[in-house]
């Protein structure tokens, strides 16, 4: 056994060892156990049984990422994307589609997805992208990551009067605990505590008891719900229908450019990236993304997506598929002990996210700053990817500017054809929100 998961994970290659591997898998599902209570209550609020959402999500979780562990030995775990989960409750609630249409919906966009991965035009969009947008991706995502974490806790609030965004209430305890724990992550980090960050998210979760953020559980043990009533139920027909095309393109734009987006960020973290900026066997990963998300649409559930919160186990030294692995079994015995695992509260977890964000700009070092059509483009996909909070935003914001100053400064054979029909995907994407 152990001389299989040597060769399946290659430990000596990346030099790192079971237990690094484990303690990166579990500050993984730590950052991300959130889509536990989330996800469920989202879809609940779209009249789904909440209880069986919640048993498919952790079924496809695991699932979905042993897969990517197994066929690309990346340390990428998959989840339902929050901005799809988002948008298929607002298909059935606020649109008053039928379930059924909006499941169908996603299987035709995870459909899609399928045909351009396993054509590889998802791989040579990839490596269209400019070496200088790539870091940036990586900048951006990082800022989003720590807004993310500084957001789930209270610490940065939209200010409605000024309509901004701005401290929130710092006499707050879930605040002072977030505080407390940045504090504490701090110092392990410049002592290099092995298990840093789990260790962080655990005594920040028992500070958060004096001050009422940790909520002690009535129950420690669940049992799973009955999904099979749930499968099938899609309607691949009346998803067809031409009405519902713009839905489809909000589902597809996204998911497609956050994808690659996460992949190549958390990749250039893992330090993964050539020196041209492209990942080696990224094609490998956009396929196990664009199955999951048609396998998942059988269920009812919203796109699977590979997950930001992938960069906390790679910061916590995992570097293969075992950290994966590691986080699926977690959330497969948080299936059973949910309560237990929805003690951890955000306010223990935002400390790990900031300070993932935060280091993740190391990548604007890699930047050219000699040539004006490569670093302005890459500040405002970073820029964008804050302002207009969405990663896909800001990268379909800075592809046409970057080929507009390109063009402008008579750089044209620096222009690859392809990325003509990003700037036009990018164009139609935005027509559709509009």
């Amino acid at each position: 056994m152990k001389q299989w998961v040597e060769k399946q994970f290659e430990f000596s290659k990346f030099h790192t060892n079971v237990k690094t591997e484990l303690l990166a898998g579990i500050t993984t599902f730590v950052t991300m156990a959130y889509v536990l209570a989330t996800v469920p209550n989202i879809l609940g609020g779209a009249g789904a049984d909440k209880h069986v959402m919640l048993t498919v999500m952790v079924l496809l979780i695991v699932l979905t990422s042993c897969a990517m562990a197994l066929y690309t030995n990346r340390p990428f775990v998959l989840a339902p994307g929050l901005g799809s989960v988002g948008i298929v409750a607002s298909m059935i609630s606020n649109e008053g589609i039928p379930a059924e249409i909006a499941s169908g919906v996603i299987f035709w966009s995870g459909v899609l997805f399928i045909l351009i991965s396993f054509l590889g035009l998802r791989e040579a969009v990839v490596k269209v992208i400019p070496v200088s947008l790539k870091h940036a991706v990586s900048a951006g995502i990082g800022l989003f990551i720590a807004l993310l974490g500084a957001k789930s806790s209270g610490l940065i609030i939209a200010n409605e009067a000024k309509n901004t965004l701005g401290f929130g209430d710092l006499k707050s305890p879930a605040v002072i605990v977030t505080v407390i724990g940045f504090v504490i992550l701090l110092i392990m980090k410049v002592m290099n505590v092995p298990g840093g960050m789990i260790l962080t998210i655990l005594l920040t979760t028992l500070a958060g008891i004096p001050f009422g953020v940790t909520k002690m559980p009535e129950q420690i043990f669940s049992m799973p719900a009955n999904i099979v009533p749930q499968f099938l139920k899609v309607d691949f027909i009346g998803a067809l229908n031409f009405a519902y095309i713009p839905f489809l393109i909000a589902l597809f734009v996204p998911d497609f450019f956050s994808t690659f987006g996460t992949v190549l960020g958390v990749g250039a973290k893992a330090g993964y990236l050539d020196e041209n900026g492209n990942l080696p066997g990224i094609d490998k990963c956009f396929k196990i993304d664009a199955v999951s998300t048609s396998f998942g649409a059988l269920f009812g559930m919203p796109s699977m997506t590979t997950y930001l919160e992938s960069s906390a186990g790679v910061e916590a030294g995992g570097k293969t598929g075992l950290t994966a692995v590691f986080t699926s079994i977690c959330f497969l015995l948080a299936l059973f002990f949910a309560p237990l695992a929805l003690v951890i509260p955000s306010a223990a977890t935002a400390p790990v996210l900031i300070f993932i964000g935060i280091n993740m700009l190391s990548g604007m070092k890699n930047v050219n700053y000699n040539d004006i059509t490569e670093y302005i483009p890459a500040f405002i996909c970073v820029t964008f990817t804050i302002f207009a909070n969405n990663i896909a935003n800001g990268i379909c914001v800075a592809l046409p500017a970057y080929l507009i100053m390109k063009i402008a400064a008579g750089k044209i054979k620096e222009i690859s054809p392809v990325m003509y029909i990003l700037v036009a995907v990018c164009a139609l994407y935005f027509f559709t929100i509009v």
